[in-house]
């Protein structure tokens, strides 16, 4: 199977199964989406949600946040991850966002990451959630699908695996692909036990076609 024949079966298949694909974090603006993103470095969506909307109901905008102390906002994520550094990060970017921004989100990947807390993955998050941007971001889930696929071919750093997915999924697909591969990396192709058995996509898997092959020997 040529690396064509496989973006082309995946990204089919996935746009039949999973046709208007979105992120799973709850927020009401663009505002309060950075800010969960933040705060789902290494956390579950599902605890993000369940702190985020008294914290979004304290800090409705950067304006409010920024005035904050990072023990205040603390107080609010610490059942998160690494709760005193994203204290900090979030109260920081808020600051950045006033004093460098006039309050408002920059809608490119440069000025994103110089909010602290805010890598590229983040960054591409915000551009393909919030303007649709042709943006590819890599978590763990998008690292370790695309590898175990095929989409990559042993791509060592996440930025690697980016330019890869970029370079051959279409542009206007790149912010539905980031929630196909999260999502199917998160419920499917899990990293312990992937359930090779419900998938979709096993056909187009090189992963997969391994394993069937090394059994048949077997």
């Amino acid at each position: 199977m040529t690396i064509k024949e496989r973006y082309e079966g995946v990204i089919s298949t996935f746009r039949e199964i999973m046709p208007s694909p979105t992120t799973e974090l709850d927020f009401d603006t663009p505002f309060h989406l950075l800010l969960a993103v933040i705060l789902s470095a290494q956390c579950t969506d599902k605890r993000v949600n369940i702190v985020s909307p008294a914290l979004f109901k304290a800090y409705p905008d950067p304006a409010s946040l920024a005035a904050a102390e990072p023990g205040e906002v603390f107080e609010y994520i610490k059942s998160v991850t690494f709760p005193n550094n994203k204290s900090r990060h979030l109260v920081n970017a808020a600051k950045t966002l006033m004093e460098e921004f006039g309050g408002e989100l920059p809608s490119d990947i440069d000025s994103l990451t110089r909010l602290p807390g805010v890598g590229r993955k983040t960054a591409n998050v915000m551009l393909a959630v919030v303007w649709g941007k042709a943006a590819m971001p890599v978590d763990t889930h998008v690292f370790r699908v695309s590898n175990r696929i095929g989409l990559t071919t042993n791509s060592k750093t996440p930025l690697a695996t980016e330019k890869a997915l970029v370079k051959h999924i279409p542009a206007e697909l790149l912010p539905d692909a980031h929630h196909w591969l999260i999502l199917h990396g998160r419920y499917v192709c899990k990293a312990r036990k992937p359930l090779c058995g419900e998938c979709a996509i096993a056909r187009f898997c090189r992963e997969y076609a391994r394993n069937e092959k090394a059994a048949k020997k077997a």
